[in-house]
């Protein structure tokens, strides 16, 4: 039997969720009334939870050219998925062997990408070796590739869970029954590990969806522009326009017709409303993966 006091604790703790709910998801609603607000209204009264101005401006503004926005997110999903498959294999292959203690060498070669972890080459010289010597300028490959580096910190939360979090009593009885080592990866370790698995694919997708400086660095040609980079060049455009009223007289616009403040909105919610939609999916593995990924020796 529930007494008063276990009854005011659970009453307290959903209370306490609550309040944590709507401080979490006010940003997000503010960011979505925002962009369906008219430009006027934004200025005079700034940003409010309800828009006394219903307006769809912003986005007008921005899918005036539908056709260019919509080819940026199916490159963007397109970049997205194949630097994720790609990196998840890089990862899972190197993090297997390293969580196997019969490997020779292992601490040298977990000291080495550990290493990489507190220092970087630099932009320079990462420019010269992707863009002169590996050639993959204006190319699909120049969204995907620098990036698809494996990852340290996700290579050792991968290493530590198969290790730490896998029975090795499991990995002995499969070989003992004849699994080689691919074997045991592919129907012992990929199957256990799969919280560590979404955990670290949900990181890549939102390194490879945020991405916007390949794209600056490498890419000059507009059709290979991610959904980052073109979302940028269209609110610098919007705020070059919004400065130069001459610029906008001349192509037959006014100032006051451009939603300058409204269309950061619209962009921000275009560019995060995918991730949104997709995080619920993993969310359930990410914080098993991460606490237990996280256990060190």
């Amino acid at each position: 039997m529930i007494t008063k006091q276990e009854r005011r604790y659970q009453h307290g703790i959903t209370a306490t969720i609550m309040i944590l709910v709507v401080l979490t998801l006010s940003p997000f609603v503010l960011l979505l009334m925002s962009s369906i607000s008219s430009e006027s209204s934004l200025i005079r009264n700034g940003y409010q939870f309800w828009p006394q101005t219903f307006s769809l401006d912003a986005y007008k503004y921005i899918l005036r050219n539908s056709d260019t926005i919509l080819k940026a997110y199916g490159l963007t999903i397109a970049t997205t998925a194949v630097g994720t498959l790609m990196s998840l294999f890089l990862t899972i292959t190197l993090a297997y062997p390293l969580s196997r203690k019969s490997l020779k060498g292992r601490n040298v070669i977990t000291f080495l990408i550990f290493f990489t972890m507190l220092f970087h080459g630099g932009v320079v010289p990462s420019y010269i070796l992707w863009a002169r010597y590996l050639r993959i300028k204006n190319t699909f490959w120049a969204l995907v590739l620098p990036n698809l580096l494996i990852n340290p910190f996700h290579l050792i939360l991968m290493k530590n869970y198969f290790e730490h979090s896998i029975p090795n009593e499991i990995m002995e009885a499969a070989e003992l029954d004849g699994a080689g080592p691919v074997g045991i990866l592919s129907y012992v370790v990929l199957p256990m590990g799969k919280p560590i698995i979404a955990t670290v694919a949900m990181f890549t997708i939102l390194t490879y969806w945020n991405d916007w400086t390949n794209a600056l660095y490498f890419v000059s040609d507009s059709k290979l522009w991610s959904l980052q980079i073109l979302l940028q060049n269209i609110l610098n455009n919007v705020q070059f326009l919004s400065k130069n009223s001459q610029v906008t007289s001349q192509i037959g616009m006014s100032v006051t017709n451009i939603p300058s403040v409204s269309v950061r909105m619209a962009i921000a919610v275009l560019g995060v409303l995918p991730i949104l939609i997709l995080f619920p999916f993993f969310q359930k593995y990410i914080v098993k993966g991460i606490s237990l990924g996280a256990v060190k020796e």
